[in-house]
């Protein structure tokens, strides 16, 4: 037993310093809070105790404390928060093997909307930029797909486990709220797509979306973001494909563009 689950389990409480906003306008606090201490609880349910009963560890009732949680599986990723001043998944984080107090903040390269909700608009916003989809005629039976290779397939698996939560950027220093980097996950959903059988019809366009201000050439590589992932997604391995295709793009611009200017002075 580790020093963390000893204090819990001598103390049979756990204590928390959540993070208290009412709106992005307005300064914010913390909030103390004590909770019974029960073995194997995660952060999720510390905080739906602390909403049944929202009073502080000095007697005062507060309002409750807000938050995003859907599946509680580490699948939606909407719970990820700064724990302990890291970012990881709520639902994952078991009492046990966090020092206390345990300090709950938002993510901080996103705009706070209320307490430990943030909202994560620029990160919908980059997929967008990259076209994170395949764009398919669903109004008549186009019949099966092209087949894939195993070996594409494996790599594509582990890229489609993005839960979109935002560790990345938060982990990011190039990240910040007064920029627009499109950041780690953006970058390897555009390397996903790419690698889609259908999906390569449009990969000259996602790439090309790297391309501009607020781009991959924005990326620091710091390497952050794959420590933070939850799903062990290889980030850094799609940074590096991307910023290859990206590079064979411009050098295919610069040739075409010598070609063009030479066929538009004539002959010599």
């Amino acid at each position: 037993m580790d020093t963390a689950q000893a204090s819990a389990v001598s103390t049979q409480t756990i204590s928390f310093r959540i993070w208290r906003q009412d709106d992005p306008n307005q300064p914010g606090h913390f909030d103390e809070f004590k909770v019974p201490y029960r073995k194997g609880a995660n952060v999720i349910s510390c905080l739906m105790e602390i909403q049944r009963n929202p009073v502080t560890s000095d007697g005062k009732k507060v309002a409750p404390v807000i938050w995003d949680a859907a599946c509680l599986e580490e699948v939606c990723g909407s719970c990820a928060m700064n724990i302990n001043g890291r970012v990881r998944m709520a639902c994952s984080a078991l009492v046990d093997k966090l020092e206390q107090p345990i300090t709950l903040e938002p993510m901080k390269k996103f705009p706070v909307v209320r307490d430990l909700t943030v909202d994560r608009e620029r990160m919908f916003d980059a997929l967008k930029r990259v076209k994170g989809w395949i764009p398919v005629d669903g109004t008549y039976n186009l019949g099966p797909g092209p087949r894939q290779s195993q070996k594409d397939h494996s790599v594509m698996y582990v890229l489609s486990t993005c839960i979109t939560c935002g560790s990345c950027l938060e982990a990011c220093p190039q990240v910040t709220v007064d920029n627009d980097f499109i950041g780690a996950a953006a970058i390897s959903q555009a390397r996903l797509f790419n690698m889609n059988p259908t999906g390569k019809l449009n990969a000259e366009e996602r790439t090309r979306s790297l391309m501009g201000p607020g781009g991959i050439q924005d990326c620091g590589k710091a390497q952050n973001c794959v420590k933070v992932c939850p799903k062990e997604i290889p980030l850094t391995t799609s940074i590096a494909v991307m910023n290859r295709e990206v590079s064979k793009l411009m050098i295919k611009d610069i040739f075409f563009k010598e070609e063009e200017q030479k066929a538009s002075s004539g002959p010599g």
